[in-house]
């Protein structure tokens, strides 16, 4: 009984921040979508690519069930990174429906198999795994790359909340959000050490 409660609890909140990661899109030029705003080059539509493989790899070939189109490969060093950006010949709705498409596969085998199915994942240390670590997994790493696609969108545009549109900023408008900041940042200033 707790197992089927906890994979549908999970599952739900893996569909839940799928939808909110594509989301951060909305409204966003091909420009901003792609554009590098960390040093390391993080963008959102190479967030949604990166999850997009590797959800694809997590619910596919660990549990023998391969996704049926090509992903890059983990192992091959000339491809690490390939997945966390894309390159100009790629489009937008070429990354937004194979994530869909990876979303549909990826809910076949959480719909099919038990939660405590087994799994084996090459790549980590102890690679002998049950469904429920990778559902834990991937909840993980998609909240994680969301709260990353959250502040992205807001340097982009000021968007704020759970949509790409910021659902009007929690109700809040540019002022309040600019006295916010420098309160603060008056917080931070006022923390530092005193020299003598």
């Amino acid at each position: 009984m707790i197992d089927d409660y906890a994979k549908t609890y999970l599952h739900d909140d893996l569909r839940w921040v799928r939808g909110a990661m594509l989301a951060k899109l909305d409204g966003l030029s091909e420009y901003d979508i792609r554009r590098p705003l960390t040093a390391t080059g993080t963008n959102l539509l190479g967030l949604v690519k990166h999850l997009s493989t590797w959800e694809a790899r997590y619910f596919g070939e660990v549990f023998d069930r391969p996704f049926p189109e090509p992903l890059p490969r983990w192992d091959d060093e000339s491809e690490r990174g390939a997945d966390m950006w894309a390159t100009e010949h790629e489009t937008r709705a070429e990354i937004v429906e194979r994530y869909r498409r990876v979303w549909d596969h990826a809910d076949a085998t959480i719909n099919d198999l038990a939660i405590d199915a087994p799994g084996h994942v090459p790549w980590w240390p102890r690679p002998d795994v049950k469904l429920f670590a990778i559902l834990v997994h991937m909840l993980t790493e998609t909240s994680r790359h969301a709260g990353h696609a959250d502040i992205l969108r807001e340097q982009l545009d000021g968007a704020v909340g759970l949509d790409g549109a910021g659902a009007a900023q929690h109700g809040k408008n540019a002022v309040f959000w600019e006295n916010h900041r420098a309160k603060i940042e008056r917080a931070a200033r006022a923390a530092r050490p005193k020299t003598l």
